[in-house]
């Protein structure tokens, strides 16, 4: 491994003296070595941990053996961070899908505390986006014990949310008799809707998981507008911590709640404090960085009246002499409860109904119907899994328009960066941690 560079033996020798800051300055100045070596590097620390396990100075419960177990979550944290990050998005998924876990002594509050680390340790280190943490699973956090604050009606919302679906009611009585083209502009305007939560809200700024020019993030933001659910800020903030704290309280749609609530009643009741408090402690510089967004959040009511609502309803009485009541209970109304409801789906359908193939230990699950209605959206468990891949799912085009529609923008210069991740890692998850429903199983 070159004769200048310190054997990792010598940290973990540190940190069984009581030393970790010495673990790690030992690791620090591995920093030249290039990916292969550090994958080899990282062997070496599981390897040089489990040989310390089967020592008998080192008996399961003892102080040097936890701090050998720290040392390693510690360094190899640390090691990925040194590493470029166009290596980790080539290269790591292959390395750290074949890593031999980390074994944990298996009594007292030393178990508790080392599978609290192994599964922490589990999450990070599959990231092929390390420089983005803030929707990564976080499975220490637990609920506060005790009964839940009284819920606090919205009424405001529940008012509008009632008015808007009897609008759609009434739209579904209108359509036989609407003209060809409100059909297609109301399902245009449906489509862009969806890219704009998909492709933009999620996909863009949630997640992180490709980069996109100027006039691509233009016609995203413009797009998330007229889907009218919430601005990219507030979206983003609260999707990476319905990520991070996902069924718990400081999860806004909790599924664990029921259907109703984390479809739509989270919606029409104030936030728990949990959500309050944990989404204050996201990092959302990044947002507050782009001026698009910060416009959009800026100007976000008139914009909202006029992208969905005045022009959806105007269109087809100027262009081709649409009824205004036509216009208005079909491609106005009818259009944005469909979008609404199709989207919550994700939230509630998703988290409660279908296989979990890829990590049976959370709530999310595959389902195809969802992914049809909001154009790939719905292979969940795989997105829980894997949040920072850009296609949400396995196989990129499958009932996935919106990974299409992200391929063609990079064929047009416009989108680019795509993180997608390795077959390799994607069958070791599927092993590790899968229901058995997988294909490959």
């Amino acid at each position: 491994m070159g004769h200048n560079q310190p054997s990792l033996a010598v940290a973990f020798k540190s940190s069984s003296q009581g030393d970790i800051r010495t673990a790690r300055s030992s690791v620090d100045s591995i920093t030249p070595v290039r990916l292969k070596k550090c994958s080899e590097l990282c062997t070496e620390l599981m390897l040089y941990r489990q040989a310390l396990e089967q020592k008998s100075t080192f008996c399961p419960g003892s102080p040097e053996l936890h701090l050998a177990t720290s040392a390693l979550v510690e360094s190899s944290q640390h090691l990925r961070a040194k590493m470029p990050v166009r290596l980790l998005q080539e290269k790591l998924s292959s390395s750290y899908t074949t890593t031999t876990p980390i074994t944990v002594p298996p009594k007292g509050s030393l178990q508790n505390e080392g599978e609290k680390l192994e599964k922490i340790s589990l999450y990070l280190a599959e990231d092929i986006r390390p420089e983005m943490k803030d929707d990564i699973y976080d499975p220490s956090y637990q609920d506060a014990e005790g009964p839940r604050p009284k819920l606090e009606y919205v009424w405001r919302n529940i008012i509008l949310m009632g008015l808007l679906h009897l609008g759609a009611l009434h739209g579904l009585t209108l359509v036989p008799t609407c003209k060809f083209y409100t059909w297609l502009w109301a399902y245009f305007c449906y489509w862009t809707s969806i890219e704009g939560i998909g492709a933009g809200a999620h996909r863009l700024w949630s997640h992180r998981t490709y980069k996109a020019r100027l006039p691509l993030r233009l016609f995203l933001i413009i797009a998330n507008t007229m889907a009218f659910q919430n601005d990219v800020y507030e979206w983003a903030r609260d999707h990476r911590a319905h990520h991070k704290f996902s069924e718990t309280d400081a999860d806004p749609h909790n599924s664990r709640r029921g259907f109703f609530f984390s479809h739509v009643g989270w919606l029409l009741v104030r936030k728990h404090p949990a959500v309050k408090e944990k989404g204050r402690t996201l990092d959302l510089s990044d947002l507050r960085a782009e001026k698009l967004v910060m416009f959009q959040r800026r100007y976000y009511k008139p914009a909202v009246l006029l992208m969905c609502f005045i022009l959806p309803t105007l269109v087809p009485c100027f262009c081709w002499g649409e009824t205004f009541l036509h216009s208005l209970y079909v491609a106005t109304f009818l259009r944005y409860a469909v979008v609404l409801n199709i989207t919550w789906l994700v939230n509630s359908a998703a988290h409660l109904y279908g296989y979990r193939p890829y990590d049976k230990n959370i709530e999310p699950r595959e389902s195809p119907l969802v992914s049809l209605g909001t154009m790939g959206e719905g292979f969940h468990n795989y997105h829980h899994a894997f949040p920072y891949d850009y296609s949400t799912s396995e196989y990129r085009w499958h009932i996935n328009f919106t990974t299409f529609f992200i391929d063609c923008m990079a064929v047009l210069g416009l989108a680019y960066d795509r993180k997608k991740v390795s077959k390799a890692a994607i069958l070791a998850r599927v092993k590790r941690t899968g229901d058995g429903s997988h294909k490959s199983d």
